[in-house]
């Protein structure tokens, strides 16, 4: 008779067998999720943004890349470059306390902001001018009716 495991003895070094393997996803099903073309994710892997497990010409990401994507694709929302995408992953990569990471991406909000405001400002005089340019026209078009 042999004797049963309590858990105390030490295991072989590997994978746990007892332990859940980790979600992958295919490109479809992540395309499908964030509403996005497969080229479109392809495009993020060929800029070294994600790296998916290759098995033969099928790409599975992993729940990292998934993450990874949901980054990417806020920061490309908010009118962030690939660059500067690129850079941040690199920094969240890099700096395990995310500070220079941080700085980074205040820096860049804060432009980003800006940015915005300005263009705000720009687009509330045109719209102005525009509509003192409709009522002179239908001023116009009342009095010579």
């Amino acid at each position: 008779m042999t004797a049963k495991s309590t858990g105390s003895s030490p295991r072989a070094s590997g994978p746990d067998p007892d332990a859940l393997p980790e979600p992958t996803f295919t490109i479809s099903a992540l395309a499908k999720e964030f509403g996005i073309t497969t080229r479109a994710i392809r495009f993020y892997e060929s800029r070294g943004l994600i790296s998916p497990e290759r098995i033969g010409t099928t790409r599975r990401y992993s729940k990292r890349d998934r993450a990874r994507l949901i980054l990417i694709l806020r920061g490309r929302n908010l009118g962030f470059t690939v660059e500067d995408v690129s850079g941040y992953l690199a920094l969240y990569d890099s700096d395990p306390g995310q500070l220079t990471q941080t700085r980074h991406l205040l820096e860049k909000v804060t432009v980003a902001v800006s940015d915005l405001e300005t263009k705000r400002h720009d687009i509330e005089r045109s719209i102005a001018d525009l509509n003192d340019i409709r009522a002179r026209c239908e001023e116009h078009l009342k009095k010579n009716a």
